[in-house]
């Protein structure tokens, strides 16, 4: 008899003040760690392919970059057009550095930089340019689309929210 009363008090618990409290807690509590520290991105889109595909969800580690700045290869969650929309990509040069694509390969300062996550070399060009203090210039890993449609270019480390769980 007390194990069916303590499941019925488990499915149905008594509803005092103390219940209230505590549920409302763990609903503060999982709202600020969704809101501030493991943000949800659905990947809509090929550009990372083969890294990421298409209609996957993933968490950004917010406090990745509190301590840490951006690195080439890294995958970083950038925010576009305001906080709502945020995008995957990756970074492949950093600031003071000149970076191109020239007969589908990267150069970083004249140098062609290896990319072993790249499944098909990009079929266009783009004339060197330098990025600027602050900034990172990121791509998608998918680069056989067009130049417009997987790059996302120099943009401020500012704009960057962290990085993914996996």
């Amino acid at each position: 008899m007390g194990k069916k009363k303590t499941i019925h008090k488990f499915i149905f618990p008594t509803l005092t003040s103390n219940y209230f409290i505590r549920v409302s807690s763990v609903a503060i509590l999982a709202y600020l760690f969704f809101t501030y520290l493991f943000i949800p991105v659905h990947i809509s889109g090929t550009s990372m392919e083969p890294t990421y595909h298409d209609g996957s969800i993933n968490f950004t580690w917010r406090l990745h970059y509190l301590f840490n700045k951006p690195e080439r290869y890294d995958i970083v969650t950038v925010r576009f057009a305001g906080k709502k929309v945020m995008l995957l990509k990756r970074v492949v040069a950093l600031a003071g550095e000149t970076v191109e694509f020239k007969n589908g390969k990267l150069l970083v300062n004249g140098k062609k930089i290896e990319e072993p996550y790249v499944r098909y070399p990009c079929n266009w060009d783009l004339e060197p340019r330098l990025v600027e203090e602050g900034n990172v210039y990121l791509v998608g890993d998918n680069r056989n689309m067009p130049l417009k449609q997987h790059t996302f270019g120099q943009t401020s480390i500012k704009r960057i929210m962290g990085v993914p769980l996996w």
